[in-house]
């Protein structure tokens, strides 16, 4: 019995996350209001709030599972290279595919941070944690390529602007732009 109830629960959270991401991302956070994430999930208002407490709560829940997913694609799309800059030079070829897509609606924790980063704590960890990882994920590539980590940290402010410009111009251009920017730093970085 209790297995089942678990599931009941899991299954109306995913419902509800499935919701607010696609409300969150397309629309903004600030103006999908939970009434909206109810209708959109098919949920009761009562069962949302018995499984986010709080909006806030629900926008925590939105960037953790959307991080766990976009770190994962990044990092398979990565990994089928087996030589290690072009690794790194891999990250902007995902993101150019990412800004191509039509659902691109710019990076959700950019968007979340400057929707709500001043006022929530509990946002701001989120965000500060998933571009934490981002970073070590790239400085750690950098450190496979037998690159220094300021290399990885200056990959990552690029991939970080390629991201903000590209949600802005709505092109997918800036990701092929900081890739050559990336492939200037590692030649630069490799000559005696």
């Amino acid at each position: 019995m209790e297995t089942a109830a678990a599931g009941t629960a899991a299954s109306a959270a995913e419902r509800a996350l499935d919701a607010a991401e696609r409300l969150f991302y397309q629309q903004g956070i600030q103006s999908v209001g939970m009434d909206r994430i109810r209708a959109e999930s098919g949920l009761s208002l009562k069962r949302l709030y018995q499984l986010f407490p709080a909006k806030e709560r629900l926008v925590e829940a939105y960037l953790e599972r959307r991080d766990a997913r976009w770190r994962r694609d990044l990092a398979e799309h990565v990994e089928r290279h087996e030589d290690p800059e072009r690794r790194i030079l891999a990250i902007f070829d995902w993101l150019g595919e990412w800004f191509a897509a039509p659902d691109f609606h710019g990076c959700a924790w950019i968007n979340a941070y400057g929707e709500l980063g001043a006022t929530s704590d509990p946002v701001a960890r989120q965000v500060r944690l998933h571009k934490t990882a981002f970073k070590e994920y790239v400085t750690d590539l950098a450190a496979r390529a037998d690159l220094p980590e300021s290399l990885g940290e200056q990959v990552f402010l690029l991939a970080e602007g390629a991201m903000a410009t590209a949600a802005i111009t709505g092109t997918p251009a800036p990701a092929t732009q900081a890739s050559r920017a990336a492939r200037l730093l590692i030649t630069a970085t490799r000559r005696p």
